[in-house]
């Protein structure tokens, strides 16, 4: 989830080269490179050693889904993302590498990609994986009737949004047959896009463009449900879920790249406790534990312990407003409440993890025309108590309102949630003279509830999808799939939009940023602060990798005994 300025130059050169791809003049193939494997040293002694492999690991809630086109948190992906496998996938230095495509074209327009397919990709059940099960599986996943919340990333595709937004009573096969992916045979995916889009290969790694199985999905539309009847295409697949309890991910002996995987299982406990985990830890339990106890982090930073890693992060953490409950619809109580916090205290004493504080929504990691695109925007609004107070004020007025009505501040199970929404729960008891309640609910209740309008501020976090502000920009167009604050701004809309089908860089980024300060001007969200990445992993545990805009990958991982 996190990233640092080289790795923000490798990104930047990898856009680059998509785009040179995109508008060289002429229809070059791409020699995508294959992923750099784990050093060869060690492995004469593989017969020597007949114990098993067997990594353990903390997943803090229960999947909420583990279908790609159905799956919308890092609950789900964590384990997805291991489980199965895109076109693409990314190396540890964040740079997009062949996965299931072995190579691909791309027009003169960059509006059509032509992908070409390994020979050797399988499903866990040893069934070739073909171009038909990728085609499927995007138009799986737009399908309005699927109700997929993720279905907008597939947007890029020409006639995607079209098929996703069919009216009631709208042709849908019709519609389908003009979204623009198409199984030319077995192993050519021919994929026309609505507009040139540069991270598209990145978005080819995202796990809501993963392949299905299209003769596992007709047979039995649950699959995805139970181990049992669970069909992958990754380097593991899913043995054993216990819900609630337990998962258990095996080795795909169906995997083109087997050979390179060293880990026989992976095990997972569902433990939304963070104290727990590191407990578990602590006694050999747990091989690596993420996310860690606020209170651990700062002891762990202290004591510089060997065992203790920060990556970098490409995730915002914020709360929610419902704009559409009072006096949240107000900009001026909107910005009161984001003045009144003094984030470097909760970043120094709750957080504790080398956390920045957010004067904006884009994090730090992603390139820009020139620099940082974060770095770039500085502060875009500032704290200020006695500003705060006279916005409040006049925000209450404006709404008829006295004094600021009964709110509940709703967070997802966790320690450190907790934390953080006690202190700002306390900020603004001394800054504004309000009362609010806290509130902590499953994660998958709390994602019900933001969809469905039932809250009034919420904690919030998103990981980019993709290394580009746009991943985290179209979240909040009107009527945006994941617009939780329900905000709209015509303007704003607008300029995503110029940003979404510009051809030149400059001009896309200008109307990002110039979105970004629309954005923070009116307030719908509240930043707080960038995320870091935190975790401790046991020294007989190797490989593990950190991409920025991913929790630690163990695809390569290995256990020496």
């Amino acid at each position: 989830m996190k990233r640092k300025l080289s790795v923000g130059l490798v990104l930047l050169l990898s856009i680059f080269l998509a785009l040179s791809g995109c508008f060289s003049g002429d229809s070059s193939t791409n020699e995508p490179k294959e992923p750099e494997t784990p050093s060869e040293e060690g492995k004469d002694n593989e017969e020597e050693n007949t114990e098993p492999k067997i990594l353990r690991l903390n997943n803090n809630e229960e999947p909420g889904s583990l279908h790609p086109g159905i799956a919308q948190g890092t609950h789900d992906s964590w384990i997805l993302e291991h489980a199965f496998e895109g076109l693409t996938k990314k190396t540890q230095e964040g740079e997009i590498v062949a996965g299931v495509a072995k190579e691909w074209k791309i027009s003169d327009d960059g509006l059509t990609y032509t992908f070409t397919l390994r020979d050797d990709a399988k499903w866990s059940n040893g069934d070739p994986v073909t171009a038909h099960d990728f085609e499927y599986a995007w138009k799986f996943a737009l399908n309005p009737e699927t109700a997929s919340t993720y279905a907008y990333q597939l947007y890029y595709i020409a006639g995607g949004a079209e098929y996703n937004g069919a009216k009631e009573g709208a042709d849908l096969q019709a519609l389908q047959d003009q979204v623009g992916v198409k199984a030319l045979d077995d192993t050519t995916l021919e994929v026309k896009l609505a507009q040139p889009t540069a991270y598209f290969l990145d978005l080819t790694s995202f796990y809501t463009y993963y392949p299905i199985s299209k003769k596992v999905q007709e047979e039995n539309p649950n699959w995805y449900q139970e181990a049992e009847t669970f069909v992958s295409n990754g380097a593991f697949k899913l043995t054993e879920w216990k819900h609630k309890e337990s998962l258990k991910l095996e080795k795909n002996e169906n995997y083109y790249d087997k050979d390179n995987i060293n880990l026989d299982e992976v095990h997972f406990v569902i433990i939304d406790d963070e104290n727990t985990a590191w407990q578990m830890y602590q006694s050999g339990e747990l091989d690596l534990v993420y996310p860690l106890p606020q209170d651990v982090i700062g002891q762990l930073v202290s004591t510089k312990d060997p065992e203790f890693q920060i990556g970098t992060d490409l995730s915002t953490y914020y709360y929610n407003l419902n704009n559409d409950k009072k006096p949240f619809n107000n900009v001026k109580v909107r910005k009161a409440l984001a003045m009144a916090i003094d984030r470097q205290t909760i970043v120094e004493h709750v957080a504790q993890g080398g956390q920045p504080p957010a004067f904006s929504v884009v994090p730090p990691g992603i390139p820009d025309v020139s620099g940082d695109y974060q770095e770039n925007n500085g502060k875009l609004f500032e704290e200020n108590v006695e500003e705060a107070k006279k916005l409040l004020e006049e925000g209450l007025a404006e709404e008829g309102l006295s004094e600021f009505p009964k709110v509940t501040l709703t967070y997802n199970t966790s320690e450190g949630h907790k934390r953080i929404a006690e202190a700002v729960q306390e900020m603004w008891r001394k800054n504004l003279g309000i009362e609010i309640t806290l509130e902590n609910v499953e994660f998958q209740v709390k994602l019900d509830r933001e969809k469905a309008g039932d809250y009034e501020i919420s904690r919030a976090g998103w990981v980019g999808d993709y290394v580009d502000p746009m991943t985290f920009m179209d979240l909040w167009v009107t009527d945006g799939p994941y617009n939780d604050a329900n905000w709209s701004n015509t303007e704003y809309d607008e300029l995503i939009n110029t940003a979404k089908t510009s051809l030149d860089p400059e001009v896309r980024m200008k109307a990002m940023h110039d979105a970004e300060k629309i954005l923070m001007d009116e307030m719908p969200i509240i930043p707080v602060y960038f995320y870091t990445k935190p975790f401790t992993v046991k020294p007989h545990v190797t490989g593990i990798y950190t991409p920025i805009n991913r929790y630690p990958q163990f695809i390569y991982a290995d256990i020496k005994n």
